[in-house]
């Protein structure tokens, strides 16, 4: 559990120690009676220390929160073998200032918790950019933003950072809304606009 806040909020027992909390974890899938073997495994890896131990002792990764340039960032630490399958966000809405602020109520609680924080900083964002629930520039840059051909277009552009898969996150602003309407609409305009490969 990478997220401290919620982990020290929970008592977790791997508060304050997600690394070595999460090397422990593998070794015992290692040495388990029924071992999970590596290439049946992935880590929600985001950091440079995640991604190796994703690298070394998984399948590969699945970052989330990732712009292209993470995502460029990330291949070239795991190596040409390892699954990169980063998280990708969409709100689909022609109307670029309502889907920002789609983007932005739906980014400040990510930007809450130190690990992604931390994150972007890392990739050259500043406070500024993360505050009020993030920039136009760091919406920009995390969310494909806009009709189907832009979220095609982006979809492009992770894939050639080296992304070998999408987890497509369509984000509407109804996520907190109960019941949880799925955006099955947005999945279905989605599918027939993203690329898609054996």
């Amino acid at each position: 559990m990478s997220h401290d806040e919620i982990a020290q909020k929970n008592d977790h027992p791997l508060a304050n120690r997600p690394y070595s909390g999460l090397k422990e974890y593998l070794t015992a899938l290692d040495t388990a009676p029924t071992p999970v073997p590596r290439d049946q495994r992935a880590l929600a890896a985001l950091g440079p220390k995640m991604l190796e131990l994703s690298r070394d002792r998984a399948l590969g990764a699945l970052p989330y929160l990732v712009t292209p340039e993470q995502v460029a960032q990330a291949r070239a630490r795991l190596g040409p073998d390892a699954v990169l399958a980063p998280e990708f966000k969409v709100v689909l809405d022609p109307d670029r200032e309502r889907a920002r602020a789609v983007a932005r109520t739906y980014l400040s609680f990510c930007l809450r918790l130190a690990n992604y924080a931390k994150n972007l900083l890392r990739l050259g964002f500043t406070e500024d950019d993360l505050a009020d629930g993030g920039s136009d520039r760091l919406l920009d840059a995390i969310f494909a933003i806009g009709s189907p051909e832009a979220a095609r277009e982006r979809a492009e552009e992770f894939g050639a950072a080296g992304a070998d898969h999408l987890a497509v996150q369509v984000v509407t602003g109804q996520e907190r809304e109960q019941p949880v309407r799925l955006p099955r609409a947005e999945w279905r305009t989605l599918a027939e606009a993203l690329p898609l490969t054996d």
